[in-house]
């Protein structure tokens, strides 16, 4: 797939989520961020993208994180873009 496309794709998943709360974290992120990311960072992105909203509202607002320490880089990367603690 043609990176511009894949851009597009993951910013529309990012965008229109199935909760309110993780369009909004994510969009800006994505929006900021994605034309950045080199390869393994898309593919982890796109993989976080298909973890349920509820979990990464959990993850990115400081309630709980992954307990395989997955996403660690990004889920501090979207901390730190809202400035929220850990």
């Amino acid at each position: 797939m043609e990176k511009e496309t894949r851009l597009k794709r993951l910013y529309f998943r990012s965008a229109h989520r199935g909760s309110k709360e993780t369009d909004l974290v994510l969009e800006p992120f994505a929006k900021a961020r994605l034309s950045s990311m080199g390869e393994a960072e898309l593919d982890e992105f796109e993989q976080f993208l298909e973890e349920n909203d509820n979990d990464i509202w959990d993850w990115v607002s400081g309630k709980s994180l992954p307990d395989d320490r997955r996403y660690a880089t990004l889920i501090a990367a979207l901390r730190e873009k809202y400035a929220l603690s850990s």
